[in-house]
């Protein structure tokens, strides 16, 4: 006697305990589940917040970051002081998101990422 497709309660049919096409689906979502967990524990460590960006942006601002942290000069990343507050530093991450820091003495406090066109329409301080 041949063996029978069967219905599995997820509407799939064929043969075996389970659905294998089901168990597959799982494992990939837990799969995804699991990296993107992983890539969120990565923000922990950051001196700043870079949630919500980019995944390209948020790579190119810890490879800034790490090499100011290491001691590396902001010029090096083409940064430039800021003409109404020379404490202010701007280096550009792409073209359109700039990574502002503070500067106090001879170190660098990262404060803050931005796109372009808040960086340009925010107001100098006075």
């Amino acid at each position: 006697m041949p063996k029978r497709k069967r219905t599995f309660p997820c509407g799939h049919r064929g043969m075996g305990k389970y659905c294998h096409v089901c168990a597959e689906k799982e494992r990939a979502r837990s799969a995804k589940r699991q990296q993107k967990d992983e890539w969120k524990q990565t923000f922990a460590a950051d001196p700043i917040d870079l949630q919500g960006l980019p995944k390209e942006i948020v790579a190119k601002a810890r490879q800034i970051l790490q090499g100011l942290a290491d001691g590396r000069d902001y010029r090096e990343f083409s940064g430039k002081r800021l003409q109404h507050d020379r404490s202010e530093i701007s280096i550009p991450v792409t073209r359109s998101y700039r990574l502002l820091c503070r500067a106090s003495g001879s170190s660098l406090t990262p404060t803050r990422i931005m796109t372009h066109e808040e960086y340009n329409s925010r107001k100098p301080r006075s």
